[in-house]
């Protein structure tokens, strides 16, 4: 499961350049006409939208994997570039999902604890909790 995005962090480098090239081609001009606090501001400007682009970008990749093989339930997930990965023997996993379907799911075995489904909308968390409780049995 992956964060839902429309753009991926390549793009919003071009996205970000043309508005560089065209920001400061327009400030130049008004730099030259003699009114010299354009630049600066234009400047400004560009380093509050580069830094809101690499919030945004960090986080494009992020995503979350839950495989079943050789008796293990393995939830690994992606957040900023960080990987973490929790593995669960599979008899002793249980899958916990409230009634309330705006709630995460809890997988829980071993003396450790993960939430998944982050990226679902919330009403198909409860399919997914299905489905994975089903692959545990090896339905």
């Amino acid at each position: 499961m992956k964060r839902n995005c429309s753009v991926t962090p390549a793009q919003l480098g071009g996205l970000y350049a043309s508005m560089c090239v065209l920001s400061l081609a327009v400030a130049g001009f008004f730099w030259s006409q003699g009114a010299t606090l354009v630049l600066p501001f234009a400047a400004l400007e560009l380093v509050a939208v580069a830094a809101a682009f690499l919030m945004y970008a960090r986080h494009a990749a992020d995503r979350e994997r839950i495989c079943l093989a050789d008796g293990r339930l393995v939830v690994e997930q992606e957040t900023a570039g960080r990987t973490t990965r929790c593995e669960f023997v599979r008899d002793w996993v249980r899958v916990e999902s409230s009634a309330d379907a705006g709630r995460l799911i809890e997988v829980r075995g071993g003396g450790q604890s993960v939430q998944v489904g982050r990226y679902l909308r919330p009403d198909l968390r409860p399919v997914l909790a299905r489905e994975i409780r089903q692959a545990l049995r090896g339905v």
